[in-house]
């Protein structure tokens, strides 16, 4: 529309958009991804501490945050910023994939990959793609005690986890196995990231801002 466009329907679920033979040059700021800021939040949900991400609208992530305040962390919202804090161990909890506004299954694995140390069993169900497990026998090469049931996953949170090499798979599973990697003892060195990087911008920069012990190895990638 600040380029000229003729478009109707928003919050509907028909977009009606009227051609038009040209349009008008227009600046635009894109809005901040919504499943990196997740990642970071979920790493700091498995790890503990205080995270405050900004860039970031809320209201784009509001399932993942009401289940990450039900696994106890402490949620503010900003108007365009999410603070988290993790006291202790997250607690188990259940949930579901779904379309948006529900749960994103791009977060499937990084939240199961937090849940792997929480006080208490785990129920996550995969609803939108098949095989989006993948990350599961790499978290269990860490000591995580996780069971496939068809698209569900059953996760037995366990005091601690222990560093293992492992291999990314896909995207989400990478960012799944570097949030495991964080918690666990020992050392953990993942493999193929080059998955890593087609979704996130300096991953391991922006963690060790934190204070986490990573890096990224030469010829690992």
């Amino acid at each position: 529309r600040s380029m000229g466009a003729e478009i109707e329907g928003d919050g509907t679920e028909v977009i009606r958009i009227q051609g038009k033979t040209s349009l008008n040059g227009a600046n635009h700021e894109v809005i901040g991804d919504r499943i990196e800021a997740g990642t970071f939040l979920a790493a700091t949900m498995a790890t503990g501490g205080q995270v405050l991400v900004r860039g970031i609208q809320p209201v784009f992530l509001d399932s993942v945050l009401d289940k990450m305040a039900a696994a106890g962390a402490e949620i503010t919202r900003e108007a365009n910023a999410i603070g988290i804090k993790m006291n202790g161990r997250p607690q188990g909890i259940d949930f579901s994939t779904s379309p948006f506004p529900g749960f994103p299954t791009d977060m499937q694995a990084q939240l199961m990959a937090a849940l792997t140390v929480a006080e208490g069993p785990s129920l996550i169900t995969e609803t939108i793609f098949e095989n989006r497990f993948m990350h599961v026998p790499e978290l269990t090469r860490l000591g995580a005690d996780l069971t496939i049931r068809g698209n569900t996953v059953m996760v037995r949170g366990k005091n601690e986890l222990v560093g293992a090499p492992l291999m990314a798979t896909d995207l989400r599973a990478s960012a799944s196995l570097v949030i495991g990697g964080l918690v666990a003892r020992g050392e953990t060195q993942v493999s193929r990231i080059y998955h890593l990087d087609r979704g996130y911008e300096k991953m391991e920069a922006k963690l060790k801002s934190l204070g986490a012990q990573i890096e990224r190895v030469a010829g690992e990638e």
